[in-house]
């Protein structure tokens, strides 16, 4: 496929500098372009690549300043970012999807599977699931019995769901995730541990996608929920019982214990672990490895264990680094302390 910057900037509401007809047929960084080749730059630090750069187009934000003559067309446009997200997005769906069920994939007779899907090889799918309408089903994915899935999903190899467990519309899970494997209940007893059944379900809502090596617990009881425009990382758990808002994103190995309630709009950083049983806000913005014991109200910015707004965190880490000087100084001052007492008193 090939496309000229008069296009791209149509499609984009861009602006062009430079050659109209430029074509593009594929993606590069910026440091790495070719001609042909369409990059972008968001990141100041990148801008320097900006006029050596044998990339055909850039798309630029409209407020860059150039300090000499560049080679590239250049497209400008409010968030370049998020502009190059769209063109990979019409370059996703541009391609051909897989369709046919493999003979080799074992699909229970009281399953149900919608038109225009694709079913692989070594493929299981369960007594009375449902499969919706041009669902994507990869190799060795088992959908358990009872589950059911929306539309226009996509499971990447190795994707377990467990029984009973709902999924939405246009829900993309990558390889090795798990969904609805028992929540970590035990109750204890003189010999050890008394198993707790976990009878609920896991529930994810529209446009979710999970990354690789996830996993969501079902419930005790009632569901798990992941809601709509859920964004999960690789290795990221999910505990039983929790309850995940609207377009909450979340990096890799984030750790929800459970029974947490975790607001829409959140952001969470790497490694960033919350307690069980609290309540986090909307909009609130977690840095990488957070440990949070209890519940956050809306619109913070925090960041360490426990969580505290950036500036007061970086001071404190500035004085957590003196303090090995600092613990000399104070031995240093009571000793000096003692041998003015001890003058004092006439010693």
């Amino acid at each position: 496929m090939e496309f000229t910057a008069k296009q791209i900037a149509e499609f984009i509401n861009g602006r062009i500098e430079g050659d109209e007809n430029a074509a593009i047929n594929t993606f590069a960084k910026i440091e790495e372009g070719t001609k042909g080749a369409i990059s972008f730059l968001s990141n100041p630090k990148y801008t320097h690549y900006l006029y050596d750069t044998e990339s055909s187009v850039v798309l630029v934000n409209e407020d860059v300043v150039l300090e000499r003559p560049v080679k590239a067309t250049l497209i400008r446009v409010k968030n370049a970012y998020e502009s190059v997200a769209q063109l990979l997005q019409l370059y996703e769906s541009m391609k051909p999807k897989k369709t046919g069920v493999s003979p080799l994939a074992s699909i229970a007779s009281s399953a149900k599977v919608g038109e225009n899907c694709y079913i692989a090889p070594f493929a299981c799918i369960g007594e009375n699931a449902v499969v919706g309408n041009g669902c994507q089903i990869y190799p060795h994915v088992t959908i358990g019995d009872g589950a059911k899935m929306g539309d226009n999903c996509l499971f990447y190899p190795n994707v377990t769901v467990y029984h009973g467990c709902k999924i939405g519309n246009n829900v993309t899970i990558h390889s090795g995730s798990v969904i609805g494997a028992d929540g970590f209940g035990f109750a204890p007893n003189a010999e050890g541990y008394d198993k707790i059944p976990q009878i609920g379900i896991v529930t994810i809502e529209d446009n979710v996608e999970i990354g690789a090596n996830t996993c969501v617990d079902r419930s005790t009881m009632g569901s798990t929920y992941l809601r709509k425009g859920v964004k999960l990382d690789n290795l990221v758990q999910i505990a039983h019982n929790t309850d995940i808002g609207e377009n909450t994103v979340m990096s890799a190995q984030v750790g929800i214990a459970g029974s947490t309630k975790v607001g829409s709009w959140c952001m969470f950083g790497g490694q960033v672990g919350l307690a069980g049983h609290i309540k986090i806000g909307n909009k609130v913005f977690l840095g990488a490895q957070s440990g949070v014991p209890g519940s956050i109200k809306d619109d913070q910015t925090l960041i360490g264990t426990p969580p505290m707004e950036p500036k007061k965190y970086f001071k404190s880490q500035a004085i957590f680094r003196r303090l090995p000087d600092m613990y000399s100084q104070l031995n240093e001052l009571q000793k000096q302390v003692k041998e003015l007492e001890e003058k004092l008193n006439g010693k």
